[in-house]
């Protein structure tokens, strides 16, 4: 006997362990070594982290597709591991040391500081993988695999050197984005940009003469970093501006430093924007470094790692001028506190024309939460602009599709406009770069510190003392390789040849740049083949209100308690119906709970079948079955098994979502199980019609259970389990029993007559809804110039019509009686007169003001929506809410305007 209620927390666990027995998830099962392969790489979670929703989404959208892929026939393997997350988990055991009042990294040393990583990696690293489980995600955990296991740290190391000895890779000193806190060179992803109140200061260079005495002219400059002015090299004006064009060519001199600078012209500068001459900082401004290098002004570095000013030994900062004692007294000071005292001295001077407000971005570091400064530095970099010319072809020539496909013009956009990628990082944990240097700054490359000493013996024909570069590589570095390192490459792997290229990527939207386009290039570059046919992005997923869910503004949706309180089906089922393509998910627990609800719905039906003696027979056949009833159920049935395959097969999991849902809840439960209870329930049945209808409810429960399986996979093994129980011979686990093959089963007529029923019966509860006839109320039903086949209907199902839709006769006719309701049902007209009943004028005065009201709503909205002030300045949420007022409303306005026509006849 099933259970009362279905209690999510213990199937989960039981049929978790059931999973894992039966290895369900393997992949190379030996009965499916001829089958088609079909495979999908995880995007690797970090080694820190834990389960959020964005995770949440995008692992039961790919288990979703695996789990219908296997059901398919196919040799599945959703490939899973871990990311070493270079700078999240340094600073995750460095604030843990912190806190324990353990030594810090430093005191240390490398070797102890490792050690701690990898035990912290070892004991609490893998949590993540854990709560996947209990999301219900199939992946093949025997193959679990680490960024920075053995075989995918051969792979990185053979990598870097093969790109380097092709030229691809090269060390340069330029610009980056740097962390003064962990001292590193970050990527653009790990770059925030946060909206401050700050000031625009402008101040006055003086003009010199060729002998560098002023002219008496200035040229007033506005900048938001005054610190920074130590460090200028030029000043730049628009060519075209006319007040500055006879300056171009001369040259200032820069306060405090005293060092001359020339007056450059070049487009960069906006003639509109503060005073038209910008300040050149060529070593602390990304812009200013183009506009430096163009111009021929070598940058002048004048802060160090930890962002203070750097005047000591600094013989680019003298370049053969004299500064005052004032501006060397600077050194050492904190780039803050260096802001005030520049902006002090130069008022002292009487140099500081004018101090504006000014609100603007400044870049912040996402761990840190520091100001980021970008920092001329010696970094390792690759030459990524051939490799994206191959990851463009590819594109184009159709070997990778994206979906939606409009994330191709976002894709080519960046790629067609590519710059060097800085893959070297100043931390301690992860791959360390393989490059040695000798006592004069000669460089070695090499797999292996033996490699390297050998290139040094050949160069030098000795043996001399090396020394390894100390940074390690960027994370996405190893990341890029993931498709194909996890197979076994280098090596040619049986594993490496059956499930490479993948067939499908499911990632998020925002790493289409860091991760997807990356391992585009490496896949092409290294294996000459693309790394996956399909890149499906998903959105983001947001609060209730559509906010996007932050720790700061406390909005966060945990999976993992929504998990606990309503159960990983649901949890699933929600994700799946509102991913929408292009469209971010606005959770609440109330959806989740809506969709428990569902859960509950199927195990009360499956519930109410076995209270009814509806059992599996091993010999049933749809196509033998003679009951109208039944062939119309097995009909519906068939055209959601289609439905939803088709919604999975296209990335429209929504829509797969919406087909499931609709057969289960309105077909099989609100519709077949309450038309069939007068068979299954009722004195003096025919014993075969009610022996055909249990096995067949038995049958559907079963089509459901596979149905439902990729979305709802406790659930649904449990329901397969318990209804199996009857069979004579015991059967396996529904994770790898086949999808449901029921494309050749239709019954046209079924169809016409069930459907007919159902239809009329809805519309006949529409008509009383919309017209406010009293919920308890009997009312007539005419069928007007019914035939013969209609007639026949209504006499087979009287007795269902009238309690199903409240009526209190039905009758015939060959025109409707006025004041009556007038329906139109696959082609026959019904009439319900309601005079009497309800007070027709009236109703049509209610309908028309509340018409008012609506098209009134939608105008209020569509002035908004039309405000290109408001779709300017109002958070995306907003905009979001009020498009889905309108669409509220104007599905209001429909039924209303339909009730009035039904009225209005």
């Amino acid at each position: 006997m099933m259970d009362k209620t279905f209690d999510p927390a213990a199937v989960e666990a039981r049929v978790s362990a059931a999973w894992e027995e039966g290895q369900a998830f393997r992949a190379g099962r030996p009965e499916r070594a001829g089958a088609e392969p079909f495979s999908i790489v995880i995007p690797p979670p970090n080694v820190t982290g834990s389960l959020h929703m964005g995770h949440a989404l995008n692992n039961t959208i790919q288990d979703i597709l695996v789990r219908f892929e296997r059901m398919r026939g196919k040799d599945v393997l959703w490939q899973p591991g871990l990311d070493h997350a270079g700078i999240a988990t340094q600073m995750v055991v460095e604030r843990r040391l912190m806190e324990t009042g353990a030594p810090g990294r430093r005191e240390l040393g490398r070797e102890e500081f490792l050690r701690r990583v990898w035990t912290w990696k070892e004991e609490s690293g893998g949590t993540i993988i854990g709560q996947l489980k209990r999301l219900g995600a199939s992946c093949d955990w025997s193959r679990e695999r680490f960024t920075m296991d053995e075989g995918l740290s051969r792979a990185v190391l053979k990598t870097f050197v093969d790109l380097h000895a092709q030229g691809l890779i090269y060390r340069d000193k330029r610009l980056v984005n740097w962390d003064p806190k962990f001292q590193t060179a970050i990527s653009d992803l790990e770059v925030q940009q946060v909206e401050v109140k700050g000031h625009l200061w402008h101040f006055d260079y003086p003009v010199m003469d060729e002998a560098g005495t002023p002219t008496g002219a200035i040229i007033t400059v506005a900048t938001t970093r005054p610190e920074t002015m130590l460090g200028d090299t030029a000043v730049a004006v628009h060519p075209d501006d006319e007040r500055y064009r006879d300056l171009v060519g001369q040259r200032v001199r820069l306060p405090l430093v005293n060092r001359l600078i020339p007056i450059v012209a070049d487009a960069y500068s906006d003639p509109e924007k503060g005073t038209g001459a910008v300040k050149i900082t060529p070593a602390h401004d990304f812009n200013d470094f183009e506009v430096g290098r163009r111009n021929g002004c070598r940058p002048i570095n004048v802060l160090d790692a930890e962002a203070r000013i750097q005047i000591a030994g600094n013989a680019d900062f003298l370049d053969g001028a004299e500064p005052e004692d004032a501006a060397l007294a600077l050194d050492g000071l904190d780039r803050f506190a260096a802001r005030k005292a520049v902006v002090a001295l130069m008022e002292e001077r009487g140099l500081l024309r004018l101090v504006e407000p000014n609100t603007h971005a400044v870049p912040h570091g996402d761990r840190s939460g520091v100001v980021i400064e970008p920092y001329l530095t010696d970094q390792w970099y690759v030459n990524v602009k051939p490799l994206a010319e191959r990851a463009l072809q590819a594109v184009r020539d159709g070997q990778t599709r994206f979906v939606p496909d409009n994330y191709e013009k976002i894709f080519f956009q960046w790629l067609e406009n590519i710059e060097p990628w800085c893959v070297s990082r100043q931390l301690w944990w992860g791959h360390q770069i393989p490059v040695w240097y000798d006592a004069e700054g000669g460089i070695f490359v090499a797999a292996s510190e033996a490699e390297a000493v050998a290139q040094a013996k050949a160069k030098h024909g000795r043996e001399v003392a090396l020394s390894r570069d100390p940074d390690v590589l960027d994370t996405w570095f190893s990341s890029a390789l993931w498709p194909f390192s996890t197979l076994g490459w280098p090596d040619k792997t049986p594993e490496l040849a059956r499930f490479y290229p993948t067939n499908t990527l499911v990632t998020g939207k925002d790493i289409i740049f860091f991760w997807v386009a990356r391992m585009m290039m490496m896949g092409l570059h290294l294996t000459d083949q693309a790394p996956f046919e399909t890149v499906y992005l998903h959105t983001l997923v947001r609060d209730e209100k559509g906010a996007k869910m932050s720790k700061s503004k406390g909005n966060v949706v945990d999976p993992v308690d929504l998990i606990d309180r309503f159960g990983a089906d649901a949890l699933r089922f929600t994700l799946a119906a509102l991913a929408a393509p292009g469209r971010d998910i606005k959770l609440g627990p109330q959806r989740v709970e809506g969709y428990r609800n569902f859960a509950t719905k199927l195990w009360n039906a499956a519930r109410f079948a076995e209270m009814n003696g509806c059992e599996l027979k091993a010999d049933f056949r749809p196509e033998a079955v003679r009951e109208t009833l039944n062939a119309w159920a097995l009909t519906e049935a068939a055209k959601a098994v289609a439905e939803v395959a088709q919604g999975i097969t296209v990335y429209r999991f929504n829509d797969a979502a919406a087909a499931a849902y609709r057969f289960v809840w309105n077909v099989f439960c609100d519709w077949y199980l309450e038309l069939a209870k007068p068979v299954l329930q009722g004195e003096g049945v025919d014993p075969a019609a009610r022996a055909e209808t249990q096995a067949t409810v038995a049958f559907l429960i079963d089509q459901i259970a596979k149905l439902l399986h990729p979305f709802m996979p406790f659930l649904t093994e449990e329901l397969w389990a318990i209804k199996g129980q009857v069979l004579p011979t015991p059967r396996g686990l529904l994770a790898l029993e086949s999808w449901p093959e029921l494309s050749a089963y239709t019954n046209r007529q079924a169809e016409e007559e069930i459907g007919w029923l159902v239809d009329l019966i809805s519309e006949v509860r529409s008509a009383r809804s919309e017209t406010n006839v009293p919920a308890g109320a009997q009312v007539p039903l005419v069928l007007v110039g019914a035939d013969e086949g209609v007639r026949a209907r209504v006499e087979r199902w009287s007795e269902t019509l009238t309690r199903l839709a409240r009526l209190s006769e039905i009758g015939f006719a060959d025109a409707a009686p006025k004041n009556a309701v007038q329906l139109l049902v696959r082609g026959s007209v019904a009439a319900l007169p309601l005079e009497g009943i309800v007070d027709l004028a009236a109703e049509v005065a209610r309908l028309k003001k509340e018409a008012g009201k609506a098209r009134a709503e939608i105008g209020k909205i569509d002035g908004k929506l039309g405000n290109a002030d408001f779709l300017a300045r109002a958070p995306e949420e907003v905009v979001d809410e009020q498009r889905e007022r309108r669409d509220g409303e104007a599905a209001r306005l429909a039924k209303i305007e339909e009730a009035l026509v039904r009225l209005s006849e």
